[in-house]
């Protein structure tokens, strides 16, 4: 049987060459530059004719999206038997549903695009990881294969290695409520959850908490990190309730506007753990925050 080969867009070589030491693949190599005007250049060095082949990319800018999409589209017209497309992470959940008439569903449109590629004579499989809203699956037309794929055992891991016997797994607020509960369940140990009153539309406050977590670890997981805002306010009220020492755990560590500082400046948590699903993690050297790969369960869904 060939080897499946493993391209990646640049900003997730990182990641494509953590799966290529787990596996038995091909390396895929491009070869990408800027023309003065800022246009792009992409070239495909090793043939994918009648090749199944993988592409890793995350959606962290327009920019990458549309370089995902091109070389997605080069790949199969270059012959791939097959195409799987990984997005570590898939963004655009801010703008996955218009609230204001007239406001573009970004989400939508992006999916519709990626729909668009020709198909390959195996399919086309779209793969994520821990997305920020379930519905994003839903907006893609057409033949497309899709894969939700939940980080859960590298949450479980990190979580029982942290924190102490008899911990509380927690989140942020009550939008993530189910998903913690799924998590404390099959670890047997009790949720919780803050509930939020908004104050203006930049400013919440933590009115109260759902469970007991005197003299308890608390483990927050929170799906995404951007700013830190939400993390510090729950950490705070928590720590208020009685918490003995509180961690973090996140799929998508995006860090935004030094986010990493400010939690730990905050002094309400230990430790930071993030997935690699963004490069921003990957960039970030930091004692304060661990960082997980999802390489395995790439390889895994290969």
């Amino acid at each position: 049987m060939e080897k499946k080969i493993i391209f990646s867009i640049p900003d997730y070589k990182y990641l494509q060459d953590k799966v290529l030491h787990l596996g038995d693949f091909e390396r895929g190599n491009i070869e990408v530059k800027l023309f003065p005007d800022g246009e792009r250049y992409q070239r495909i060095l090793t043939s994918v004719n009648g090749k199944d082949v993988v592409l890793i990319g995350g959606t962290i800018s327009d920019s990458d999206t549309l370089e995902i999409y091109d070389l997605a589209y080069a790949l199969i017209k270059y012959g791939a038997r097959s195409i799987r497309i990984f997005f570590p992470y898939f963004g655009y959940s801010t703008m996955e549903r218009a609230v204001k008439i007239g406001e573009v569903v970004t989400a939508k449109s992006r999916a519709v695009m990626f729909s668009s590629l020709p198909r390959t004579s195996l399919g086309n499989h779209f793969v994520f990881f821990d997305l920020h809203s379930e519905g994003i699956p839903h907006y893609f037309e057409g033949q497309a294969l899709i894969n939700h794929v939940y980080c859960k055992p590298i949450i479980i891991k990190a979580a029982k290695e942290l924190a102490e016997d008899g911990f509380v797994m927690a989140c942020t607020d009550a939008g993530r409520a189910k998903w913690v509960e799924s998590l404390a369940n099959e670890m047997g140990v009790n949720a919780a959850f803050v509930f939020k009153r908004r104050i203006s539309g930049a400013e919440t406050e933590v009115t109260s908490i759902s469970a007991d977590v005197e003299g308890r670890d608390v483990v927050i997981y929170d799906d995404m990190v951007r700013t830190g805002g939400s993390l510090i306010n729950a950490a705070k009220a928590y720590k208020a309730a009685g918490a003995r020492k509180i961690y973090t755990i996140t799929t998508h560590g995006l860090f935004n506007n030094e986010a990493l500082s400010k939690i730990q400046a905050s002094g309400v948590i230990e430790k930071v753990v993030s997935t690699d699903t963004h490069p921003n993690s990957i960039a970030l050297k930091s004692g304060f925050l661990q960082v997980e790969s999802i390489a395995g369960l790439i390889v895994e869904q290969i």
